[in-house]
């Protein structure tokens, strides 16, 4: 589980793409400290485990994850190449503060930015999101975006759903949210909980 509070933006070293999965190898710094082999990490809100450790002299370190040919078709990982930043988040742990929402890293869906419009001190992100993924998405809720814990500011459900986040200048500056021009897919994971409670009361009826 996660908070969808990223931790630092990690970058893809390498990528060994097999037929039916693939090996991604990601450098990076903060996130591994304290992480052990079968730990989880989310990348780009995808919940994907530790399966090899190695550091280098500059005190960064590379580490390897095993992504099935699933997880890449249903989420942005697909497309994602060398050189690419990705969003960081370590597993949280009992001690942990709950800075954003409940994130399982289990993506339901694939938007795309549609528009940015800057502010003053921020910037104003549409994201037009799919048809089935509509229904849990409303005002002021929770909604988590490339594994950034974002609140929706604003939505629509004609001509087709989008949704809009306000990003301030942390989000986009040490995100991957900061970057995303109109067109990039964005991997997204809707509350949990409206899902619960979606599958609970068709249950009763």
């Amino acid at each position: 589980m996660f908070t969808g509070i990223v931790e630092e933006l990690g970058t893809l070293e390498v990528r060994e793409d097999g037929a039916d999965s693939a090996v991604l190898r990601i450098r990076a710094r903060k996130t591994l400290d304290g992480v052990a082999l079968g730990d989880s990490i989310s990348v780009n809100g995808v919940c994907l485990t530790v399966t090899g450790v190695q550091g280098d002299a500059d005190g960064t370190s590379v580490w390897s994850t095993d992504v099935m040919a699933e997880t890449l078709r249903r989420s942005s990982l697909g497309a994602t190449g060398v050189g690419d930043a990705v969003n960081l988040e370590r597993a949280v742990t009992a001690e942990t503060r709950l800075g954003g929402h409940i994130v399982q890293g289990h993506v339901d869906g694939v938007g795309t930015v549609v528009s940015r419009t800057p502010g003053d001190q921020w910037e104003v992100v549409r994201i037009a999101v799919p048809v089935e993924l509509a229904r849990y998405v409303v005002e002021k809720g929770s909604i988590t975006v490339d594994g950034v814990s974002l609140t929706v500011s604003a939505l629509a459900d004609e001509p087709e759903p989008w949704f809009e986040v306000s990003l301030i200048p942390t989000t986009l500056r040490e995100t991957t949210l900061g970057a995303r021009t109109p067109g990039s897919p964005v991997n997204l994971e809707v509350d949990v909980i409206a899902k619960y409670v979606e599958r609970l009361l068709g249950a009763r009826r």
